[in-house]
């Protein structure tokens, strides 16, 4: 074989060009810290036909597969525990329980905000992967400021940042808030990645300026620290809460920012009653002014 006739083979795969099915949709960066977030564009290394459809399903309705990198350039990491997939580079991983007091604040701590009892530290240089999911997230940059989110929504962030628990300053926010007495509190200046019930493009962050929001439902996810919640009846009369159809709202006064997630209870409500329940739009049952 000569090498015009060699060539007619070896040349289709010269051609051919790795494409990656790895996209970035989210991306935030600081002097020694950066997170990504990674999205597969599609899956197709299935070898089963009934993992297959499903994977065809996921693919068609726009479910993503996504991954979270976090890079370090000198910087440091905390990341909720069983999170880490994989690393490379020179990074140490440390997890400090500080003794039986630090042991049992630990355990304290988990069981009142859903987090990790010990949540590990990874320092130096190289690059960081989490376990790849179907889940929603959200980067946000803390400027020297408190964030006070639903138990369970921190996944990881710098280590600069400090997650504690926060207590409900009234009564009413613990028995009728729907968020149980405590939530989780971080504090400080660096960059926090927070898992979502909902796509981060469906969240509604709600900027108040000294104003009251009020929210009927649970689906408020964070808050600043400076935004003081209650929990109040919908009109200043009973008479006037039983004729509204409201009934008692989550309220939230001051100024600093209100992140909504309006479709969590879309999604929850097709999963228990199917998608016929949403046909009409809600309304009050109290319908006796009709003619």
């Amino acid at each position: 074989m000569d090498n015009l006739e060699e060539n007619r083979f070896i040349e289709p795969f010269h051609r051919q060009k790795s494409t990656s099915r790895v996209e970035v949709l989210d991306c935030v960066s600081g002097d020694n810290f950066k997170v990504e977030i990674l999205g597969y564009k599609s899956l197709s290394g299935i070898n089963d036909p009934e993992t297959a459809q499903a994977i065809y399903y996921a693919n068609q309705v726009g479910m993503q597969l996504k991954q979270v990198k976090i890079t370090l350039q000198g910087g440091e990491a905390q990341i909720e525990a069983g999170a880490l997939q994989y690393l490379y580079g020179h990074i140490q991983i440390e997890s400090k329980a500080g003794g039986m007091a630090g042991l049992g604040k630990a355990m304290l701590n988990k069981f009142i905000t859903n987090e990790s009892a010990f949540i590990p530290r990874y320092q130096g240089h190289g690059c960081i992967f989490l376990e790849p999911c179907f889940s929603h997230f959200l980067t946000y940059y803390l400027n020297n400021e408190e964030i006070i989110c639903d138990r369970g929504l921190f996944y990881c962030g710098e280590g600069s940042l400090e997650i504690s628990a926060a207590i409900q300053k009234n009564v009413s926010s613990a028995l009728f808030g729907n968020e149980g007495l405590f939530q989780t509190k971080i504090r400080g200046t660096g960059i926090c990645v927070f898992e979502l019930p909902v796509p981060a493009s469906e969240v509604h962050c709600v900027q108040l300026n000294n104003e009251t929001l009020k929210v009927d439902g649970n689906f408020a996810l964070m808050r600043t620290g400076k935004i003081e919640f209650t929990v109040e009846k919908s009109t200043k009369t009973i008479f006037g809460t039983l004729t509204s159809g409201e009934g008692l709202l989550q309220t939230f006064r001051g100024t600093g920012k209100v992140w909504l997630a309006p479709t969590q209870s879309v999604y929850e409500q097709m999963r228990v009653a199917g998608i016929d329940s949403l046909t009409h739009a809600p309304k009050s049952s109290n319908n006796w002014t009709d003619s």
